[in-house]
């Protein structure tokens, strides 16, 4: 089991309840929760949403990510050591991230190879490497994101979610030849604060999720996870 469980909040603010104002606010809302409670990566998943869109929201993420981070609370320190900011990763738009200035991109299992991403990315040399991530549904899956130069793998779904029954999750025997590689590999789906420690037991680097982060208080999630 690792030593620090690191945690990857993946935002869906078609979940929250009203209208389109109100669930920005509550999404950006619960980025800052995350960056005060020491989350190690959070990705911008609303994929719904045009690109110019999308941009603006993203850029109201960074800020409420850098504003909630230099401030020092009982809460972050309860949370976790050290006052790094969490990594905002775009989903699949290269382009917005590059556009605002995100830590990088997470891209789906049917997406452009993360070589690509970095070709383009790097055109600026004045740009830091990006941070690539790629999900992933099987080992082999996860063996290919590795040899194509992926930072870390996001297995998914390991366990039954509960917005998709029909979806077969790979279970945690699957998970533990996922997490067989070099590459880290970051469990998500249908994970709850229960079973969460079953996937760290079969090797995952981190956990992964949606309902994990936005239902439940960031700060407890944080600590439960990491036992402080």
């Amino acid at each position: 089991m690792p030593t620090r469980c690191l945690l990857y909040y993946i935002t869906d603010r078609t979940q929250f309840p009203g209208n389109e104002l109100s669930r920005r606010r509550r999404v950006l809302e619960k980025i800052a929760e995350a960056a005060r409670c020491g989350v190690d990566y959070i990705q911008l998943r609303e994929k719904d949403l045009p690109a110019r869109e999308l941009e603006r929201l993203a850029i109201d993420a960074l800020s409420v990510i850098r504003e909630a981070s230099s401030r020092s609370s009982e809460i972050r320190d309860a949370a976790r050591d050290g006052s790094h900011h969490p990594s905002l990763l775009i989903n699949s738009r290269t382009d917005v991230a590059l556009a605002v200035g995100a830590d990088g991109v997470h891209l789906r299992s049917d997406d452009v190879s993360p070589s690509v991403v970095r070709q383009v990315w790097c055109r600026d040399r004045r740009l830091a490497r990006p941070l690539v991530t790629v999900s992933c549904h099987s080992p082999a899956d996860v063996l290919r994101a590795q040899e194509n130069g992926a930072d870390f793998a996001v297995f998914a779904p390991v366990f039954e979610k509960q917005d998709l029954p029909e979806l077969r999750p790979a279970g945690l025997e699957s998970l533990r030849r996922a997490c067989q590689y070099r590459i880290p590999v970051f469990a998500l789906g249908g994970i709850t604060l229960e079973n969460a420690g079953k996937c760290l037991e079969a090797g995952a680097t981190g956990i992964a999720g949606i309902r994990l982060f936005q239902e439940n208080e960031i700060v407890q999630v944080v600590k439960s996870l990491r036992g402080s």
